[in-house]
């Protein structure tokens, strides 16, 4: 008769416990990793966001009938629209020449959003460009 490896009555197995420790662990993991693909989408959701208002600001500062100033109100109108004004502080325009061409450029500089102290820190600072209209 082969030996019986059941845990008696009144006595614990070695095992006992071992659920709650190894879900303990898995869900400190899963939360870690969690938060780090939330504070990467909501940083590529900002730049994104930020990139395209700046891309319009550039579009609308290029046209004939506008000069390259009226790029800065549009682009603080629709940054303040699609994400906050704390992100719409930071706005400048130039205008620069490549290979011949005027090109007028709008850069912003935003905080960089954080989701707890492990996120990345500083500033967060996107371009947007656009051929001038009056060549």
């Amino acid at each position: 008769m082969a030996p019986d490896h059941r845990p008696r009555p009144g006595r614990g197995s070695c095992e006992d416990g071992a659920a709650v420790a190894d879900f303990a662990m898995v869900a400190g993991l899963l939360l870690v990793v969690f938060a780090a693909v939330f504070q990467l989408g909501l940083a590529l959701h900002i730049r994104n966001t930020l990139i395209s208002c700046a891309a319009e600001g550039a579009r609308l500062g290029a046209r004939a009938d506008a000069i390259p100033e009226d790029a800065i109100p549009r682009t603080r109108e629709l940054i303040n629209r699609s994400l906050s004004t704390r992100f719409s502080q930071d706005i400048t325009v130039s205008t620069e020449s490549v290979g011949g061409v005027a090109i007028v450029v709008v850069r912003v500089s935003a905080p960089l959003p954080v989701f707890g102290p492990l996120g990345p820190d500083g500033q967060l600072e996107v371009v947007g460009r656009a051929f001038e209209e009056r060549q």
